[in-house]
């Protein structure tokens, strides 16, 4: 890095969760990176905490309502909130970062100029339970993204220009409840230039039933439709298809939708028998298993559905 320290802004929505949100909060604000750190703080349908505003030599929090409502408006409130910043990071506020996260994130991207964007690899904290994920590829492509959402990718790891805004937009505040709002804004960021991916765990990400996504099969359909909509790539390559409609067909079948579930099941197997999550939504459709046991079952090995 040059004498001149890049400036970061951290865009962290909340909701309802203050005493996890302080822990991400002192994670950011403790980072041994020696730039300014700017922290933004959106509480979505709730009151802003005042007393989280701080102000040092280099490091400041700043709290905020949501300018609409929802997860991606949260990050779009954050981001409008920027003034300057070099780069731009998000983080859950049920996350928190590890030492050196920022540090090594600043300085790949100060030294490769064709980067635009990076990641980390994480450590998921399921109900307590610990397991490294370090990343599993250096960059990530537009055609590695289709095949493989890569958990690794997770959005408390991102950091990236702060001019890549102008590129590509904001968060997509159309997907249905916001799911997979990361992975769009992956996708679109890969369409626009590389994806870096740290391989050390920088970052530990709580999974369990507080996650706001958990159970809401509905929402999950309805998210995963669009984004292949949105993104036609996952058509033009039948594993990555099929990986999709795995995921459908395990909602619906949670759902107890069972008709629609195998009707599902049946394009996964056309399109890509090999794929692992057709006989997990059929076990649950049947009913061998309720759906909440199989996702506990994966959480409890650091995957998920």
């Amino acid at each position: 890095m040059t004498n001149e320290h890049p400036s970061i802004a951290v865009v962290i929505a909340t909701r309802d969760r203050p005493e996890l949100l302080r822990r991400a909060i002192d994670a950011a604000v403790d980072q041994d990176f020696p730039g300014q750190v700017d922290v933004l703080v959106v509480f979505d349908q709730t009151t802003p905490d005042t007393s989280l505003d701080r102000q040092t030599s280099n490091r400041s929090v700043r709290v905020m309502s949501n300018n609409s409502t929802g997860l991606p408006a949260g990050r779009n409130t954050g981001i409008g909130q920027v003034n300057g910043s070099t780069y731009i990071a998000f983080c859950d506020d049920d996350d928190m970062w590890l030492p050196g996260k920022l540090t090594a994130q600043v300085s790949y991207l100060e030294a490769h100029p064709d980067a635009v964007f990076t990641t980390t690899g994480i450590i998921i904290d399921f109900e307590g339970q610990e397991t490294p994920r370090p990343s599993p590829v250096d960059d990530l492509t537009v055609e590695a993204l289709v095949h493989d959402r890569l958990t690794e990718a997770h959005p408390s790891g991102f950091l990236f220009r702060a001019s890549l805004i102008d590129t590509i937009g904001l968060v997509d505040e159309q997907i249905p409840g916001g799911y997979s709002e990361d992975y769009d804004f992956l996708l679109r960021a890969a369409k626009a230039g590389r994806i870096h991916c740290i391989k050390q765990p920088y970052v530990s990400v709580r999974w369990g039933r507080t996650s706001y996504f958990t159970t809401r099969w509905r929402t999950i359909v309805d998210a995963q439709r669009y984004m292949m909509a949105k993104h036609p790539e996952f058509g033009q390559h039948r594993r990555a298809e099929a990986r999709m409609r795995g995921q459908i067909a395990f909602a619906l079948a949670a759902l107890g939708e069972r008709r629609q579930a195998f009707r599902e099941i049946a394009g996964v197997i056309r399109r890509w028998p090999l794929e692992k999550r057709w006989p997990v939504a059929t076990v649950v459709a049947l009913k061998v298993v309720s759906a909440d046991r199989a996702l506990e079952w994966a959480h409890k090995t650091g995957r998920g559905i």
